[in-house]
């Protein structure tokens, strides 16, 4: 199926099914334990072995030796893997990872050997043994001394319209401002598993992996065999944010140790090892300067944003929700890039609006100060219907004025005081804070199919992967509405490569895209089931498990009673994608308390506002929308990976010195859904909203910290010793 044209009224808009706040049809699964992830399958891979990984002690150099000798020696020991029997190895990694070092070391942690032997304990006993003689070199660690050397990267061009410098310089009011946001790690709480095994040259993957199809892809030119050899299973994933995106060193390193070990292999990253080992969020130092007229209206607006990554590593393009977000004629967008021996930096929750929310919602706050402006009154007055680089492309859908109206009507904005510090309860300064939110909404192809049985159950089957996010029950849900039958009629099953390609999970595509395909699939089940009873497929209406057309209705199951009736189709999104601009939109509003003594900050409240066309599952996506706050709360007051510049490695790498958010630092979260539809962007009139939910937080909290104690801090996260030469004199 081709999606076109707009959306025009279908049966999801019955929303008998679709919309309703539905509790996971996975959770039973999951709350008794009977999920089976990853590194659980013992029936599906009996006897498998175990494998431990050994980690670079160098950030950059060359492994001069391996002794393995002791290693071997050690009880249980079957086989060890290093670059010296591991054969030769195509591209690794979807963008830049290098699963395995050997001669040279790319990052402190990479892979350099993997112990396979019969128990766990046994392997990792033998990987304390392995002993690597390295020559170690000098690298690049620091993103602040390597940002004279960065370049713009290829795939981020430059982009400017008007006369920035011309309309900066003529501004009567004007922000010029550096901000910085920290290396940050996933932190998902499955670590990164994989289970491994061969039949001949067949493999096997059970791996907790976002992108199925991704996954095959990159696995088929790292191992150099074809891609239809490849079976990827990932039927539960306990949590990903992007870290799971790509291919890694479990998967990669199973697969050897399998080959090696003539044996299923698992292997599970220690959390100690994941930091560095894993991919990350890149620290960023970004410079925007604003200008405005003195009735708000900016008149010029420039977003410069510096990362650094590895050796064909990708930009944290930061900047880019600066090009659409608010109106301006003169404006410049910019992107660079340095080379850092550090570990890859790749995809983290919303990357891109996420850190560059960060900064531009600060930077938004300190120019409504200079205005002596309502902060939400700025970003209003700034709106704009059209992509301001390009006028003639309109949003296909923009309620951000609605969005930020409700949430300072429901938040009682209306007792925000402009001046820092102007309110207190005892010790405890008390702020507010807000920041708008926007996140791409894109859609891909994806595919299903989908099966009546002689029971009359519907089956759903897709390669769609659910990272907790509820996917599974969003596709039971769009089924059943289709199909006319109730929710526990329908039976799910997703991450498996032998079904037809999903959109998979990341970029805030996958839950329009993956539902767009079921529906894609269910119309074509509906037409051949309509044919097989004699019924007009065009006027048929699929309700309470009957077929009806006009007066004659008939049972659903009786088409099915020769035999099941399979329909397969994909959505393609074509034109429509090209001609306008899709994204999501919100507000976000903080409440914070600071102490005046000592700088502690207590969250008090947070809402978000949030505008995604269709929510299919409003339970689902509050959840998620919640996730994405309480990760932007951490963004904000804790998260950062201390990277020791002199050897190159971040040295908080596990979870008693990575801090994140826990029940006690947050507090009740309110989250309302705009009443929205989008048919412009896919035939469930819906977008993602995952994404969303963690863009502009930060900065929400930020601007509250501010609100109620007067120290800006423009460096993330916002700790008590950034506030404490502030608040003598306001305590």
């Amino acid at each position: 199926m081709k999606f076109e044209t707009p959306a025009g009224t279908n049966p999801i808009d019955r929303q008998r099914v679709i919309g309703r706040p539905l509790d996971r049809i996975d959770g039973p699964l999951k709350t008794t334990g009977t999920a089976v992830y990853s590194y659980e399958q013992h029936e599906a891979a009996p006897g498998a072995a175990y494998g431990v990984l050994v980690g670079a002690g160098i950030a950059k150099g060359r492994i001069r030796s391996i002794d393995l000798a002791e290693a071997r020696r050690s009880a249980g020991v079957i086989a060890i893997v290093t670059h010296e029997n591991a054969g030769p190895l195509g591209p690794q990694g979807f963008y830049a990872a290098h699963v395995l070092a050997g001669p040279d070391v790319q990052h402190y942690h990479q892979a350099v050997a993997l112990v396979i032997a019969e128990t766990f304990e046994q392997a990792r006993h033998a990987a304390a043994l392995v002993r690597v003689d390295y020559a170690r070199t000098g690298g690049a660690f620091d993103l602040a001394a390597a940002r004279g050397t960065a370049t713009a990267p290829e795939n981020q061009p430059d982009t400017a319209h008007g006369d920035f410098d011309g309309a900066f310089a003529g501004s009567p009011v004007k922000v010029d401002q550096t901000y910085r946001t920290p290396d940050q790690s996933h932190c998902m709480m499955e670590p990164h598993a994989t289970v491994a095994a061969w039949e001949g040259d067949k493999l096997t993957l059970w791996s907790a992996q976002q992108l199925v199809s991704w996954a095959r892809r990159d696995l088929g030119a790292l191992l150099k065999m074809p891609v239809e050899n490849i079976r990827v299973v990932s039927s539960f994933i306990g949590g990903g944010f992007g870290g799971k995106g790509s291919v890694g060193a479990d998967a990669v390193m199973a697969a050897l140790g399998a080959r090696a070990a003539g044996r299923p292999v698992k292997v599970a990253q220690a959390r100690p090892m994941m930091p560095n080992n894993t991919t990350h969020r890149p620290a960023t130092i970004q410079h925007i300067r604003i200008g405005a007229g003195t009735d708000g209206r900016i008149a010029a607006i420039s977003h410069e944003s510096w990362s650094g990554n590895v050796k064909r590593g990708m930009a944290e393009t930061a900047a880019d929700q600066t090009r659409i977000l608010y109106a301006g004629a003169n404006r410049q967008v910019a992107h660079r890039l340095a080379l850092l021996d550090l570990p890859e930096g790749n995809a983290m929750r919303a990357p891109g609006e996420a850190p560059g929310m960060m900064a531009l919602e600060i930077a938004m706050d300190e120019l409504a100060e200079k205005l002596q402006l309502d902060p939400v009154e700025l970003r209003i007055r700034n709106d704009t219907q059209v992509d301001p680089s390009s006028p003639e492309k309109r949003f296909s859908s923009r309620p951000f004025v609605e969005c930020l109206r409700t949430g300072a009507e429901r938040f009682g904005w209306s007792a925000h005081k402009a001046k820092p510090g102007a309110v207190r309860e005892g010790d405890w300064l008390i702020g507010m804070g807000m920041a708008s939110a926007i996140r791409g909404a894109p859609t891909i192809t994806s595919a299903a199919r989908v099966r009546l049985g002689t029971d009359g159950r519907i089956t759903v089957e897709t390669d769609m992967t659910d990272i907790g996010t509820g996917t599974y029950t969003i596709i039971g849900q769009t089924a059943a509405e289709m199909m006319g039958v109730p929710l526990e009629a329908v039976d799910v099953r997703l991450g498996d490569s032998l079904f037809p390609t999903g959109a998979g999970s990341g970029g805030q595509f996958g839950a329009a895209s993956s539902t767009s395909g079921v529906y894609a699939a269910c119309v074509k089940l509906r037409e051949a089931i309509a044919a097989k009873l004699g019924l007009d497929p065009a006027e048929a209406d699929f309700s309470d498990g009957h077929v009806r057309v006009g007066n004659r209705s008939v049972a659903m199951v009786d088409a099915a009673r020769g035999g099941p009736i399979a329909a397969e189709d994909k959505i393609e999104f074509g034109k429509l994608k090209e001609e306008f601009e899709q994204q999501t939109f919100g507000a976000h509003f903080c409440e914070v308390a600071v102490h005046a003594m000592t700088g502690e900050i207590r969250i008090r409240r947070m809402l978000a506002v949030c505008a995604a066309g269709r929510i299919l599952n409003p339970k689902q996506a509050r959840s998620q929308v919640i996730g994405g706050m309480t990760m932007g709360a951490g963004a904000a007051l804790m998260e950062e990976l201390a990277v020791d510049k002199r050897f190159g490695f971040f040295v908080n790498h596990d979870l008693a010195g990575y801090e994140v958010p826990v029940h006690a630092d947050m507090p009740h979260l309110d989250v309302v859904f705009l009443d929205e539809l989008d048919p412009i962007a896919s035939p469930m009139k819906a977008k993602g909203v995952g994404e969303l939910g963690i863009s502009g937080v930060a900065a929400a909290i930020a601007n509250a910290v501010y609100n109620a104690t007067g120290a800006r801090v423009r460096e993330y996260p916002i700790t008590l010793d950034k506030l404490l030469h502030a608040l003598p004199q306001i305590a």
